[in-house]
């Protein structure tokens, strides 16, 4: 029928295998399925970006989605990590206050998640009480390359504290902690979190005490990036009373930041885990007050904006992880298949009068070479020859479908005509009448 033979069905087959093929490698490309492994820069040990890092680990594990923590020395490190393509860094925490889209393209943010608190501690036996009675202290001030280190410096300058008459040592973490344990270091000063259990035991230490800040106002208007915090009375531990009196404390906020290349569903997923993990209220935050929508210092990714707007999608809502991915794929193949599919199908019944035409018209080819050998003076066994062809002819125009097209009914016609002149010349090539 219409000259298909089982040569036209395989090579019909291996096109649609081709095609097939060729649509799983774009889609493979333009919507390619996340990676089950990425990397965060997380800052120093035992400090406020671990101690997320952590929480957000569990949450991810539980996707089949490993998230493994690099420790750095804190944000400037973390910055540099997510701007080298080549270091396996796609996620970082980003304290406020030390850059911004412009001095780090091409990162964005996942929004501000906490307050980060400035503890100062000293020993209980110091009477510190402001920070410009520092002078000619040691003072642990956070790794060079963290933001903590940034930070309190110009604090410390706008006191009139500044390496010429103070000592600043680059420590942070348990470093810090030890230097201070062992008097190596006057003033311990760590950019945390208040749930983070270093700053938890320092709290418990009758050996250390935690210094009240004055002025904080004054710094928060000469520094828009920090914020005013404070540390209720007993709000550590009610029964021992920790800490004995109201603390004032100078805080910032941190942002997760990824690198724009970072793959959607991955930002969703760690959008989820802010959400689950930052949400929760606190001694310095209202319930929900984090993570924010917006970030001052970066452009927002448009993922983790939606799901803060919206909330998972459907196919999130309902399903698992990595089998929402392969619906969402499977949705994609499908929409490409009904847009290449529905043209197909509207000049489809086109397509097919035009290989019937060329059919007919190529059996009326056939017939016309029979005609020309229509001539007078032929053998029998020439006569019995062209008859045999016009007889193929006649079988392969009976297999068409006539309703498609007129043209079967002039070519019946004709084979019809061909065939009374064929029978009249083979009479005539026998000799005698029938």
């Amino acid at each position: 029928m219409l000259g298909v033979n089982r040569n036209h069905l395989l090579a019909g087959l291996a096109a649609i295998l081709c095609i097939a093929g060729l649509a799983w490698i774009a889609l493979d490309h333009f919507v390619p399925a996340p990676p089950k492994k990425i990397t965060v820069a997380a800052g120093s040990k035992g400090g406020a970006y671990e101690f997320y890092a952590r929480k957000y680990r569990d949450i991810l594990a539980r996707n089949h989605v490993t998230l493994d923590i690099r420790s750095t020395e804190g944000t400037v490190e973390n910055l540099k990590l997510l701007q080298d393509p080549k270091s396996g860094v796609s996620v970082g925490f980003v304290q406020g206050g030390v850059s911004n889209s412009t001095q780090a393209p091409g990162l964005e943010s996942l929004g501000r998640i906490n307050y980060l608190a400035f503890f100062i501690f000293c020993r209980a036996t110091d009477s510190f009480a402001d920070l410009t009675q520092l002078k000619g202290k040691r003072i642990a001030v956070g790794p060079e390359s963290s933001g903590t280190n940034m930070v309190v410096t110009k604090i410390l300058r706008s006191n009139g504290i500044t390496p010429q008459n103070a000592t600043f040592l680059p420590l942070g973490g348990r470093a810090a902690v030890d230097a201070l344990d062992a008097g190596k270091a006057d003033v311990l000063i760590m950019g945390n979190v208040l749930e983070a259990p270093l700053i938890q035991n320092l709290l418990r230490d009758p050996g250390v005490r935690l210094i009240s800040l004055p002025r904080v106002k004054a710094l928060t208007r000469k520094f828009p990036f920090l914020t005013r915090l404070e540390l209720p009375s007993g709000v550590v531990d009610f029964e021992r009373n920790i800490p004995g009196a109201d603390v004032t404390l100078i805080g910032t906020t941190s942002s997760v930041l990824v690198r724009g290349d970072v793959h959607p569903e991955i930002i969703g997923l760690l959008a989820r885990a802010l959400v689950e993990v930052n949400s929760e209220p606190g001694v310095f935050q209202q319930f929900g007050e984090f993570p924010t929508q917006t970030d001052p210092e970066y452009p927002m990714a448009e993922s983790a904006h939606d799901f803060y707007k919206n909330g998972p999608s459907f196919l999130q809502r309902y399903l698992p992880f990595w089998v929402s991915n392969y619906a969402r794929r499977t949705l994609a193949i499908l929409v490409t298949a009904i847009a290449i599919v529905v043209p197909i199908f509207s000049y489809a019944p086109k397509l097919y009068l035009w290989f019937l035409r060329r059919r007919i018209i190529q059996l009326y080819r056939e017939l016309r070479v029979v005609e020309h050998g229509l001539q007078s003076g032929l053998l029998e066994p020439q006569v019995i020859a062209l008859e045999g062809d016009l007889e193929r002819i006649d079988r392969a125009s009976t297999a068409l479908p006539m309703r498609h097209s007129d043209l079967f009914f002039a070519l019946n016609a004709h084979i019809g005509v061909t065939r009374t002149r064929l029978r009249a010349m083979r009479i005539e090539a026998r000799g005698h009448p029938v």
